[in-house]
C-alpha cells in the first residue's frame, strides 16, 4: 500500500468520524426538540427573539454599561486622589474642616479621617459585581494604598476606606456617581416587552392551531367509524385547503358506500324473492329426499346471502354510541355455553367504549363462533388503557398454522385443513371481524393461545 492509499484511508477515517459525530449531535437536538406543531412554533418565534435579546443584552452591557462603569469609576476614584493630595498639601490643618467642604459641595464626597485601624473585614460580594471589580481597578492603579469598600450596605451611597501614612480617609460617594443605574431600567424594558410579545405570539399561534387540530380529530373519528358533525374550513389557507379535502373525500366515501347498499339491497330484495318463490314451489311437492335436498340447498343460499350482504354493507350507517363492552362479554359468554362450551370472561379496566354496537357485538360474535366450530373450551379477555382497548378471543382447538393466518382474512377463501372451514359457512367471518375492527380504527390479530389454541384479538383505539 503506497503512502497515498494510507493518506486517503485516513481522510476517509477521519470523515467517517466526524459523520457518525454529526449524526449523533443531529439525533441528540431532535430528541430535545418538541414533538408537537404548537410547541415548534413557540420555539421558532420564542429561540429568535431570545437569541436576538441576548445578543443586544451581551453587547449592551459589554460595550456600554461597562464601559460607563468603568469611566464614572474612574472619575470618582481620580476626585478622591484628588483629595488626597489636597490633605499633603494642607499638613497644618488638623480636622481639614475646609477640605471636607470643598470635597462635599464641590466633588459630591462626605470625606472623614479616622484614627489608624485595621481595615474591616470584607463584606459580602453582590451577585453582579460590576461596581466593585470597576472601583477596586481603579482604586488600584490610581492610588495604589490599602483600600476597603462596600457596596452593598446602603443602597444609594458606596463607602470606601483607603489607609493613609498617618490616618484612614472614609468615602461616601453617590452610587449613581460611579455606576451606570439606568441600566436596570433598559433590561426590565427589554424582558417587559419580551414578555408581551410572547404572550401575543402564544394568543395568535393557539388561535391557528386549533383549526389543526379539530381537523386531526375529525380524520381520527372519521377513520374510527364516527360521526363529524360541525367541521368547516377554518384557519389560515392551507389549513382551510387541507378542511376541504377532507370533507369533499369523506362525501365521496360515504357517497360510494351509500351506492353500493343501494345496490346490494336491490340485489337481496331480487334474489330473496327467487328463493321464495322456490320455498313455495317445494312447499307444493310432496316430501321426499330429493325435496329435502333442495330446501337444506335454499336455506344454505339465504344464510350465504345474508353474509355476502353483511360483508359488502359492513354495517356503516349505525351510529357510535358509549357501550359496555363488559355486558357485551358477558352476552358472548351466555351464548357459547348455550351451545355446550366452557367459557371464561374478565375484563380489566374501564369498560365504556365508543363503538358501534351491533357491528361490534358482530366482529366479537364472529370471533367467538369461529372458537366454538372447534374448541370446547373458550376464554374472552378484555384490557383498557389510556389509548387501546384490546379484546383477547383463546381456545384450545387445532389453530391455524402460521403461514395461513393472513390467508383466512381474504374474503370467500376458505382453506382445507383450517378452522374456518364449514359446510354451512361461506369463509366471511373472520373478514366481516376485520372489517369491522378496521373501520373502527383498529385491526384484528391472530396468534398462539396459551390453551393450546388459536388466538384471536381486536384491538381498536379509544
Amino acid at each position: 500500500m503506497t503512502s497515498l492509499d494510507v493518506g486517503l484511508t485516513r481522510l476517509w477515517t477521519v470523515a467517517g468520524r466526524l459523520f457518525e459525530g454529526f449524526e449523533r449531535i443531529d439525533r441528540w437536538f431532535k430528541g430535545i426538540l418538541p414533538k408537537g406543531l404548537y410547541a415548534r412554533a413557540l420555539f421558532i418565534i420564542i429561540a429568535p427573539m431570545v437569541i436576538l435579546q441576548s445578543v443586544v443584552a451581551f453587547v449592551f452591557m459589554e460595550r456600554h454599561w461597562n464601559t460607563v462603569t468603568r469611566r464614572l469609576s474612574a472619575a470618582v476614584v481620580q476626585d478622591i486622589a484628588a483629595v488626597i493630595d489636597f490633605r499633603k498639601g494642607f499638613p497644618q490643618e488638623h480636622d481639614y474642616a475646609e477640605l471636607r467642604r470643598i470635597a462635599q459641595e464641590r466633588l459630591g464626597l462626605v470625606v472623614d479621617f479616622l484614627p489608624i485601624t485595621e481595615m474591616p473585614p470584607l463584606g459580602p460580594k453582590p451577585f453582579f459585581s460590576l461596581l466593585d471589580q470597576a472601583l477596586s481597578e481603579e482604586l488600584r492603579k490610581q492610588i495604589a494604598r490599602p483600600f476597603w469598600i462596600d457596596t452593598v450596605g446602603r443602597s444609594n451611597l458606596v463607602e470606601i476606606r483607603i489607609q493613609l501614612n498617618d490616618a484612614v480617609m472614609r468615602v461616601f460617594a453617590r452610587r449613581n456617581a460611579a455606576y451606570a443605574s439606568n441600566s436596570e431600567i433598559f433590561l426590565l424594558w427589554m424582558v417587559g416587552t419580551s414578555l408581551v410579545l410572547i404572550t401575543v405570539a402564544i394568543l395568535f399561534l393557539r388561535n391557528q392551531i386549533r383549526p389543526i387540530l379539530r381537523l386531526t380529530e375529525a380524520v381520527e373519528n372519521f377513520g374510527k367509524g364516527r360521526d363529524v358533525p360541525n367541521l368547516r374550513a377554518r384557519g389560515a389557507q392551507e389549513v382551510r385547503r387541507a378542511a376541504v379535502a377532507f370533507l369533499e373525500m369523506k362525501a365521496r366515501v360515504e357517497r360510494t358506500i351509500d351506492q353500493r347498499t343501494t345496490m346490494l339491497a336491490g340485489v337481496s330484495h331480487d334474489l330473496r324473492t327467487v328463493l321464495t318463490r322456490f320455498k313455495l314451489a317445494l312447499a307444493l311437492i310432496d316430501d321426499s329426499p330429493e325435496t329435502d335436498a333442495l330446501k337444506k340447498d335454499i336455506d344454505e343460499m339465504s344464510r350465504m346471502l345474508e353474509a355476502y350482504l353483511a360483508f359488502a354493507r359492513g354495517d356503516s350507517g349505525e351510529p357510535s354510541a358509549p357501550t359496555d363492552m363488559a355486558a357485551f362479554l358477558e352476552e358472548l359468554k351466555t351464548d357459547a355455553e348455550r351451545h355446550g362450551h366452557r367459557t371464561t370472561v374478565q375484563f380489566h379496566g374501564y369498560p365504556v367504549a365508543t363503538v358501534r354496537p351491533d357491528a361490534f357485538k358482530r366482529c366479537l360474535g364472529n370471533l367467538v363462533s369461529n372458537a366454538a366450530r372447534f374448541a370446547a373450551a373458550i376464554a374472552i379477555t378484555g384490557h383498557r388503557d389510556h389509548r387501546y382497548m384490546t379484546i383477547t378471543v383463546d381456545d384450545d382447538g387445532p389453530g391455524i398454522p402460521p403461514n395461513r393466518r393472513d390467508d383466512v382474512f381474504k374474503p370467500f377463501l376458505r382453506l382445507d385443513d383450517a378452522r374456518n372451514q364449514d359446510e354451512a359457512g361461506s369463509g366471511l367471518g373472520l373478514a366481516i371481524a376485520r372489517d369491522i375492527a378496521r373501520s373502527h380504527g383498529g385491526d384484528v390479530m391472530l396468534g398462539d393461545s396459551p390453551m393450546g389454541g388459536l388466538r384471536a384479538s381486536v384491538r381498536i383505539p379509544v
